[in-house]
């Protein structure tokens, strides 16, 4: 006779899930309940993310030239891939936003399938975290910047506030 465990009673709904606990990989999630990621963020209590329009996508990336080092990632089913060092200043041509400078961080971006840019705060891995997200219309993140930490993993203050000021203009102004 085979034993088969017992079932963990039925998965919570994602909003519920996330109010109970924001904390956890967003893409991974995204993957459990079916949906995109920009599902899950949107499914965030309002107190973790504050969401723009991608029409700001120039404007946001040339506040964070003035970041220093950030943590700029690339989250795809096959990679997780992390950058450190500045963002570089953009322009267009060609159809991409093309980052140029001396930073290990550089390329070429397709601005225009920006749909969103999510202002995220929320605990991960049990501590703080903040990080802007950059969505396409399919719902999944393009890429990520995450706000920096000192060595003993607390966010960097001065960066933690230029975040929390862009939230706050940028909020404020597309307010719905």
């Amino acid at each position: 006779m085979s034993t088969v465990p017992a079932a963990a009673g039925p998965r919570p709904a994602l909003a519920e899930r996330l109010a109970q606990s924001a904390d956890g990989v967003l893409e991974q999630i995204a993957r459990e309940y079916a949906v995109s990621t920009f599902d899950v963020v949107q499914a965030l209590p309002a107190e973790h993310r504050t969401i723009l329009p991608g029409a700001l996508f120039e404007e946001v990336m040339a506040e964070l030239t003035g970041w220093g080092e950030v943590l700029f990632i690339v989250h795809t089913p096959d990679i997780v891939l992390e950058c450190a060092g500045p963002v570089p200043p953009g322009t267009f041509g060609r159809g991409y936003y093309n980052l140029h400078g001396d930073s290990p961080i550089g390329g070429h971006l397709k601005a225009e399938n920006c749909t969103h840019i999510v202002f995220v705060s929320r605990p991960f891995m049990g501590r703080p975290s903040r990080s802007l997200q950059f969505f396409n219309a399919a719902g999944e993140a393009m890429f990520k910047i995450f706000v920096r930490r000192d060595q003993a993993r607390n966010l960097l203050p001065a960066q933690l506030a230029m975040f929390d000021a862009l939230r706050a203009r940028l909020g404020e102004r597309h307010a719905g």
